[in-house]
């Protein structure tokens, strides 16, 4: 089986509408790197992708055949505190503030502009989860 560098043998495929705008948001709020992209002839987003460190992600234009549909995603970052505070200054709501969680992440919650959710966690060990 041959993955392509960047992806997961799972990879999140995210159909939001206005993808343009969503995508901006995941490279400026979130931290993303945009590294490929494919529009329709009417210039929407049909396929675009966007790293986070060793994961891509997929965005695609919401339309009546695939509607914009909502997920949770847990984004691990060198700063929970940071990274919070970049997410919600770039248009995120915050759901929950950045603590100290008793499975050694130091995490905190926001809802996107499209209604999904991103747990942005610090890990404060090299242990396992369990």
């Amino acid at each position: 089986m041959h993955v392509p560098q960047g992806f997961g043998v799972v990879t999140p495929y995210i159909f939001v509408d206005d993808a343009d705008r969503y995508v901006a948001f995941l490279v400026s709020a979130l931290g993303g790197v945009e590294v490929g992209r494919s529009t329709m002839p009417d210039g929407r987003i049909a396929n675009c992708q966007v790293r986070f460190g060793s994961t891509t992600v997929m965005v695609s234009e919401a339309s009546e055949q695939f509607p914009a549909s909502k997920a949770a995603f847990y984004l691990y970052v060198e700063n929970a505190d940071a990274a919070m505070a970049r997410a919600v200054t770039g248009g995120a709501e915050a759901i929950m503030d950045v603590a100290d969680m008793p499975y050694e992440d130091r995490q905190g919650g926001v809802r996107d502009p499209a209604g999904n959710i991103w747990w942005i966690s610090q890990r404060l060990t090299d242990r396992p989860y369990f």
